[in-house]
C-alpha cells in the first residue's frame, strides 16, 4: 500500500498545475494519467493573457506563435481586423504544453506517472482508495482532473449541471495559406456554426481549422469544418489530424466537490461558454483546489470557485446567446468606439467583467445585453 497526502487523477493543465501547487506547499502527491507523455489533446492551444497570469510556472519553451491581432468575420462574409500594441494570445500545442507543465510537476517533487490506468476509486471519509496500475494507493485527498469523460467525477457521483459542446478540429501545412495573413492573427468566423464559430490559429509548422457548437451540431461539423477550409482558400483533403472532442460547460453552481474529492479544469465542466476555452479555469482551478487541501477545508472549494469564474460565466453565456442569435450585431458592436479595446481586456485579465470597460464602450454593450435578454 502506497500512501499519498493527495491523489490526482489527470496530468492536463488543471492536474500539473494542482499537483504543482501543493507539492510547494509540501503535500505528498502522486499525479497519474492514463496516457503515454507526449500525448496530443484536441485543443485550439490558445492561451490567453488572463490564462497566463495564473500560470503555476513559466512557459516560453513551449509557445510556438504570438497573436496579436483578430480578425472576425460574420457567415464568412463582412469582415473586421484590429489589432493591439501587445500581445493577445500565445499559442502553443496540448502535446508540447501538458508534458512540459508534468515535467515542471515532477521537479518540484510531484511523484509523476504516466500510461497508468486508475480504478476501484472508493471515496470514504478519512481519504480515497485506489488501484493505480499495480499498486494500492491511499491518499488524504483526491483531485480529479481527468477531463470531460474522466472516471473520478463518476466514481464519486460528480458530473451533474454540465452542457456538453462539441468540436472539430485539424491542420494544415504554411504552403497552403497566405501565410503573412495568418501567422500572428486569430481568424474568428461567426454565424457559421449553430452555438459557436470556427477559427483558424497560427502554430510553429502549421495552421490549426476547428469548428465548435452545440452538442446536437455533432453529425454535421465535418461539414462545417469543410465548409471553413474552403473559405480559407484550402482544400479540405489536405486536412490532417482531424479530431473531435467535447466541451464540458458548467452551468452556475453546478457542484465541484463532494467530502475529500475536489474535480478542477475540464472535470468540472470549466469551459468559457462563449470561447470554448478551459485554460484560465483550469489554472484557477488549481489554485483554488490546492488552497483548500492545503488548509484541509475542501467544503471551502465551491464557494471559492463559485466568487472566481461565475461572474465571469454568466456574462460568456449571455455573451454566447447574442452571438448565436444576433451575430451581425455583435460585429456592429465589435467596431463601435472602444469595444475592442474592452475584449481586449478581457482576454488579457486586464477587466474582470464587460460592465468594467470604458464608458465609451457601454452604449453597444447594453445593447447586446438587451439582446441577450430577449434571447
Amino acid at each position: 500500500m502506497e500512501r499519498f497526502d493527495v491523489l490526482v487523477v489527470g496530468a492536463g493543465p488543471a492536474g500539473s498545475a494542482t499537483a504543482m501547487h501543493l507539492a510547494r506547499s509540501g503535500a505528498r502527491v502522486l499525479l497519474v494519467d492514463k496516457a503515454r507523455f507526449p500525448r496530443d489533446k484536441p485543443c485550439g492551444g490558445g492561451l490567453t493573457g488572463r490564462a497566463l497570469k495564473q500560470l503555476p510556472c513559466a512557459v516560453e519553451p513551449v509557445v510556438e506563435r504570438i497573436v496579436d491581432r483578430m480578425v472576425m468575420r460574420v457567415g464568412y462574409g463582412a469582415t473586421l481586423s484590429r489589432g493591439g500594441s501587445e500581445p493577445l494570445i500565445a499559442m502553443t500545442q496540448r502535446r508540447r504544453l501538458d508534458l512540459h507543465l508534468a515535467e515542471q510537476a515532477a521537479t518540484t517533487g510531484v511523484d509523476f506517472r504516466d500510461g497508468v490506468a486508475v480504478a476501484d476509486l472508493e471515496l470514504e471519509d478519512a481519504g480515497v482508495s485506489a488501484r493505480v496500475g499495480e499498486s494500492q494507493v491511499r491518499a488524504e485527498f483526491l483531485v480529479g482532473a481527468d477531463g470531460a469523460n474522466g472516471v473520478v467525477a463518476r466514481a464519486v457521483g460528480l458530473g451533474s449541471g454540465i452542457v456538453r459542446g462539441v468540436a472539430l478540429e485539424g491542420n494544415v501545412p504554411w504552403n497552403v495559406l497566405e501565410r503573412g495573413a495568418y501567422e500572428s492573427a486569430a481568424w474568428v468566423e461567426l454565424g457559421v456554426v449553430p452555438g459557436g464559430y470556427g477559427w483558424v490559429f497560427p502554430k510553429g509548422d502549421h495552421a490549426n481549422l476547428g469548428v465548435g457548437g452545440w452538442m446536437d451540431e455533432g453529425p454535421r461539423l465535418r461539414d462545417h469544418l469543410e465548409r471553413l477550409a474552403r473559405a480559407h482558400g484550402v482544400d479540405p483533403g489536405v486536412v490532417t489530424d482531424t479530431r473531435g472532442h467535447r466541451l464540458p460547460m458548467r452551468e452556475l453552481g453546478a457542484p465541484a466537490a463532494r467530502g475529500r474529492a475536489l474535480l478542477v479544469g475540464d472535470a468540472a465542466g470549466l469551459v468559457d461558454p462563449l470561447s470554448g476555452d478551459g485554460m484560465y479555469e483550469a489554472f484557477v482551478s488549481a489554485r483554488l483546489a490546492a488552497e483548500a487541501i492545503g488548509v484541509g477545508r475542501p467544503e471551502e472549494y465551491e464557494a471559492a470557485l463559485s466568487a472566481a469564474v461565475d461572474r465571469h460565466a454568466a456574462a460568456s453565456w449571455k455573451a454566447k446567446r447574442v452571438m448565436d442569435r444576433y451575430p451581425r450585431a455583435c460585429l456592429w458592436a465589435l467596431r463601435a468606439p472602444g469595444v475592442f479595446d474592452a475584449v481586449t481586456g478581457l482576454l488579457r485579465g486586464e477587466l474582470a467583467h464587460p460592465s468594467d470597460a470604458p464608458r465609451i464602450a457601454r452604449p453597444p454593450l447594453r445593447v447586446l445585453s438587451r439582446l441577450a435578454r430577449g434571447t
